[in-house]
């Protein structure tokens, strides 16, 4: 069988829409890619109504988790924030996202509470603290199918040479993919691409610090996976704010100008036919 590593191929890039829901998750999953990015800003938000700020629990969490990996036929990568405390609360993490069946967990070194990146005033651990949980989660996993990916925050704040230092000690305490959030230029970019062999992950949200590029020019960079954490939410976000905003205008949907999936078919999508199959299959079953 194929594993997520297997696909981790230099000269190609893995494409990972965001999924943060359960409409988002069985759209992504019928068509055809290779990978899941569950984004905890848009998990956060659509389950709970809150900020990615450190609000949402590790139960939270991996509830989320074990539900989408469970609707999933593609690997599921799952943001797991700061392990949701120490060395400890790390490992029961990295366990419980394995069981709950995702493919890959994404651990980060800020302080808690955590902030979503690219947003401002994020800070983060000392690196010795860091890297420990990343041993941590290499150590904790059952399978090495199961991959940690060690993200750092130090650029904001730091600049991005201890953000490279910081990228480098996850690499030598186990780190499978290399997360170094927010460079800010194309030149920043190519710098983290010639320091690392490991497979290195690039965090596409539109309009954030870092650049949107081709994926001609992901690859080119060194990268191997791109997540796409917030582009689902914010066009689901433009479009319910154009037809609730029709409605409240003019009480009715006939003045609806955002496209509309058709019905039968988004029904389709979200499971129906199996639903009406197997009613067609014990019609008459219960008497009466």
């Amino acid at each position: 069988m194929t594993t997520l590593r297997d696909k981790l191929r230099p000269g190609k890039l893995l494409t990972c829409p965001g999924v943060f829901d359960g409409i988002s998750l069985r759209l992504a999953d019928r068509m055809g890619f290779e990978c899941l990015y569950m984004t905890g800003y848009g998990t956060v938000a659509s389950h709970l109504g809150l900020p990615d700020a450190g609000l949402a629990s590790y139960r939270d969490m991996v509830d989320r988790v074990r539900t989408f990996a469970g609707l999933a036929k593609t690997p599921l990568v799952a943001d797991g924030d700061t392990g949701y405390g120490g060395l400890l609360n790390v490992e029961h993490t990295v366990r419980g996202y394995e069981a709950a069946g995702a493919a890959a967990i994404q651990l980060e070194d800020q302080e808690f509470p955590k902030k979503c990146g690219h947003t401002p005033g994020r800070k983060v651990i000392p690196l010795a603290q860091a890297a420990a949980k990343i041993r941590v989660a290499a150590e904790a996993r059952d399978s090495r199918d199961f991959l940690i990916i060690a993200r750092t925050d130090a650029r904001t704040a730091h600049g991005l040479d201890e953000a490279l230092r910081r990228a480098e000690a996850f690499a030598k305490a186990g780190a499978d993919i290399l997360f170094v959030e927010s460079p800010e230029t194309v030149e920043e970019m190519e710098t983290i691409g010639r320091t690392f062999d490991l497979p290195l992950l690039v965090n596409v949200v539109e309009g954030g610090k870092t650049p949107v590029l081709s994926a001609e020019e992901y690859i080119r960079i060194g990268y191997r996976m791109a997540i796409f954490p917030a582009v689902g939410f914010l066009a689901m976000g433009a479009a319910l704010e154009s037809v609730y905003g029709t409605l409240k205008a003019t009480g009715a949907s006939a003045g609806v100008t955002a496209p509309l999936a058709d019905f039968m078919g988004f029904s389709k999508a979200m499971g129906f036919e199996d639903v009406w199959a197997f009613e067609k299959a014990h019609a008459g079953m219960e008497g009466g």
